[in-house]
């Protein structure tokens, strides 16, 4: 049992490096849009600052989903 808490751990831990790592690279030329969509609400005022990507959010959902399904489908 602990070799499979193991791994449970792992995947999650190796799958956030490769988006991580992405951001830290390139993040400015590859995720440029996110956050700058239509849909997206951003209130800035003096001491408050909302911030909610809603259409930024739709794509990470979808890609989400498929690697989802892939994982599954795949096992």
């Amino acid at each position: 049992m602990t070799s499979r808490f193991g791994k449970l751990l792992m995947v999650p831990g190796l799958g956030l490096r490769v988006p991580g790592g992405v951001t830290w690279l390139g993040g400015g030329r590859l995720l440029g849009w996110f956050g700058r969509l239509p849909d997206d609400i951003r209130i800035e005022r003096p001491g408050f600052r909302l911030y909610a990507p809603l259409a930024s959010m739709l794509p990470v959902s979808i890609v989400v989903s498929l690697v989802t399904w892939l994982t599954r489908r795949l096992n």
